[in-house]
């Protein structure tokens, strides 16, 4: 679980003021206060989300949900500064999942350039969703075995 002391490691450029709006054991809101920029964002086990069968989630995979209103370039510095923070809260974190719409090349630039990599394409029902994913050093591409995902 990242515990909610560790979030002062969050140093977003630019950020006035970061809140937390809930928190839980499974899933968490922030609230980014900078300039021109208000902007929410969710993290959640994947195992306990909606992705929970959508790939082989590990119990300390988390995603990054960031709402609309976010400019591509606040985009990748926020992602690259959360990717830290969950690191330090969580040092059993194996993934950090942020899911863009298959056909979003923008968006998907905005998030490799925050150090993510494409790992698989999912179908959530109405959303076909490429899922990308930060992985420490220590985690190789071959953990993700592809072949057994949940309910395929």
């Amino acid at each position: 679980m990242i515990a909610v002391p560790s979030l002062p490691v969050l140093d977003i450029p630019g950020a006035r003021k970061i809140t937390v709006e809930s928190w839980t054991r499974f899933t968490g809101r922030l609230r980014l206060y900078a300039q021109d920029i208000d902007v929410g964002v969710r993290v959640e086990r994947c195992a306990a989300g909606r992705l929970r069968d959508a790939y082989p989630a590990g119990a300390h995979d988390l995603e990054v949900r960031i709402d609309g209103g976010c400019p591509q370039d606040t985009l990748a510095e926020l992602l690259g500064t959360l990717v830290d923070a969950v690191r330090t809260a969580d040092p059993h974190c194996r993934r950090i999942v942020y899911a863009v719409a298959e056909d979003d090349r923008e968006t998907r630039a905005a998030v490799a350039a925050a150090g993510f990599r494409h790992a698989v394409d999912v179908d959530l029902g109405r959303q076909q969703l490429s899922l990308l994913v930060a992985e420490p050093e220590w985690v190789t591409a071959t953990d993700m075995d592809l072949d057994h995902v949940p309910g395929s």
